[in-house]
């Protein structure tokens, strides 16, 4: 179900209340969540409180500052007690950060939340209840949600099933905005690509991706939330470096496809299978919304 904007803006605003849960642990996976953060005091207490006010009974939230001067530091102090634990200091950037987090971690599965981003109301029951009934799946993945600097949702993006060509040729299939991957996968495959600055969720995705055998499954529903503001990391360098290092992501795994159909072919049906997904959903008012796009992207005038 959709979340409208004044219910997303009051539930990362909402103080937070700490509350005794009767469920027992061992029935919710341990989800660990990881915000990087660096001077961004406006709106890092937004991203805590949507994490904190899911009410979640299985939860290690901790945030990675590097070395803040706004502000960030009272905020984080306000929330110590229900922190799993926190640092300031100077880092190599925002992947560096995450990392970091990731070593620090103990869950079943892990995330990452900029600190300028919001999860929606119920997303970690929903991985939860999807834990309850397929245990076995390594990464979980929903839909998000496009904000503004004062939580209007500007934008729905949905994503479909799973396809490895698709995440490699097409680009991001899954929105880190609403991403668990289970933490041995990265243990064994390996955390952040710390040589890259922008596309690290696209790397990580489709490095899983490739891998044999690796349970990919997308939850119906809107659990994250990305907000364009002037100083995002993606409205600087989006043009430049991320196209780059796409490109380069996307060159390293394609030899690990197996398909050997042609990339044209699978951008294609990428495209298709979209727009049939969504069809077949009943979702026809967000197809014409994504076809009004595309029209607009190829004739800008």
């Amino acid at each position: 179900m959709a979340t409208s904007t004044e219910s997303l803006r009051s539930f990362v605003t909402r103080p937070y209340q700490s509350q005794s849960s009767s469920a027992t642990t061992t029935s919710y996976p341990k989800l660990t969540i990881v915000t990087p953060s660096y001077n961004q005091a406006h709106y890092l207490e937004r991203t805590i409180l949507s994490v904190l006010n899911q009410q979640y009974p299985n939860l290690e939230y901790l945030i990675i500052d590097g070395g803040s001067t706004d502000g960030t530091l009272e905020i984080i102090k306000k929330y110590e007690p229900y922190l799993a634990g926190w640092v300031s200091e100077k880092d190599r950037g925002q992947t560096d950060a995450i990392n970091k987090g990731f070593r620090m971690a103990t869950g079943d599965y892990v995330a990452f939340q900029n600190s300028d981003d919001v999860f929606a109301p119920d997303a970690l029951h929903r991985v939860a209840r999807a834990w309850q009934k397929s245990p076995e799946i390594d990464v979980f993945f929903g839909d998000m949600y496009i904000t503004d600097e004062e939580d209007v949702i500007l934008e729905e993006l949905r994503a479909p099933d799973f396809c490895a060509e698709c995440q490699v040729y097409e680009g991001m299939q899954v929105f880190n905005q609403a991403l668990f991957i289970k933490r041995n996968r990265l243990d064994e495959f390996g955390l952040l690509d710390e040589n890259l600055r922008f596309v690290i969720d696209y790397e990580i995705i489709a490095r899983l991706g490739v891998q044999p055998g690796m349970r990919f499954q997308h939850i119906d529903g809107f659990w994250g939330g990305f907000r364009v503001q002037p100083d995002a990391k993606s409205s600087t360098i989006a043009k430049t470096v991320g196209l780059q290092e796409h490109e380069q992501v996307k060159n390293k795994y394609r030899p690990y496809l197996r398909s050997r159909l042609s990339e044209s072919f699978w951008l294609r049906y990428c495209r298709l299978r979209k727009l049939f997904t969504f069809v077949l959903q009943g979702n026809f008012g967000y197809v014409r919304h994504r076809l009004q796009l595309r029209r607009r992207s190829a004739n800008p005038s």
